[in-house]
């Protein structure tokens, strides 16, 4: 089943290494760094995968689309921009 996976280091926007917030994960003051976006061709299925969490956690992580936004802050005005899967954040130029 890993051929039909489709692995890209860019999406929406950001790319591998670039910091993003998650949201949903009930992880208090955890910072997560953009790894891959991953898609099933088989079935459609998208989810994006993250290094990080706590202090000093460097975790692999798998989330929905939705949960992941640009890093602009903690705030609700923030989040209220839409996450990377609702609004990329497209290069200037």
């Amino acid at each position: 089943m890993a051929a039909n996976l489709e692995r890209s280091s860019s999406w929406s926007g950001v790319r591998a290494g670039d910091p993003v917030e998650v949201v949903g994960t009930r992880l208090r003051a955890a910072s997560w760094t953009f790894l891959a976006h991953v898609r099933n061709g088989s079935t459609g299925e998208e989810w994006v995968e993250v290094v990080g969490g706590r202090s000093g956690d460097r975790k692999l992580r798998s989330f929905r689309t939705e949960q992941v936004y640009p890093r602009r802050g903690r705030s609700a005005a923030a989040r209220r921009a839409g996450s990377l899967a609702e609004a990329p954040q497209l290069p200037f130029g």
